[in-house]
């Protein structure tokens, strides 16, 4: 019974995320919701049993789309005023915590409410885990280092653009400044 209540909740959380990100005109709000959904179907390797897949996917997804996210926020302005459209924020926010509230409640439900047991990894000397970490580090080393590598010179490169798409550093202006450049864009 838990396991289906928890498919389907997972299931609805994941379809919403994923249409906010296919139908907002927001590109922070998309990105948000794409990384929310990434979480969201890791819930359901952590359903099936398949623990570090889904710790892979929150670690390897969700964290290139916040990589992602970071790269968006350099090249928006984040001095300028975003204008809400939200009817009735209290009952926004009364959804979003029932909502958390239920992802609480169905993560602790088991620990609660059985004993749980250890499974045995494959390999008795060693878990799955440190097998696949051993093979990572030893055998794909090489191409481990040049990914990353290439992440760092990606995010160095997106910083250098977005420094370069500003007039004026808003870090060396005085808040009269830049009170008075907001005027002028408003204008």
């Amino acid at each position: 019974m838990f396991e289906i209540v928890a498919f389907y909740l997972f299931a609805f959380l994941t379809v919403t995320m994923f249409s906010i990100t296919v139908f907002t005109n927001n590109s922070l709000y998309a990105l948000s919701s794409l990384a929310a959904g990434m979480i969201f179907i890791s819930a359901f390797f952590f359903l099936l049993g398949a623990e570090f897949l889904g710790a892979v996917q929150i670690v390897v997804y969700t964290g290139a789309v916040m990589a992602l996210y970071a790269f968006g926020m350099m090249f928006f302005d984040s001095l300028s005023t975003v204008k809400e459209n939200i009817k009735n924020p209290r009952l926004v926010f009364l959804l979003t915590g029932i909502a958390s509230l239920i992802v609480v409640l169905i993560f602790t439900a088991p620990i609660i409410a059985t004993n749980i047991e250890a499974h045995y990894p494959i390999n008795s000397e060693w878990g799955n885990s440190q097998q696949v970490g051993l093979v990572l580090f030893t055998k794909y080393l090489v191409p481990f280092e040049v990914a990353a590598v290439m992440l760092l010179v990606a995010m160095i490169g997106g910083i250098i653009l977005a420094g370069k798409k500003m007039d004026v550093s808003y870090s060396e202006l005085s808040e009269e400044q830049i009170d008075k450049l907001e005027e002028e864009k408003e204008r």
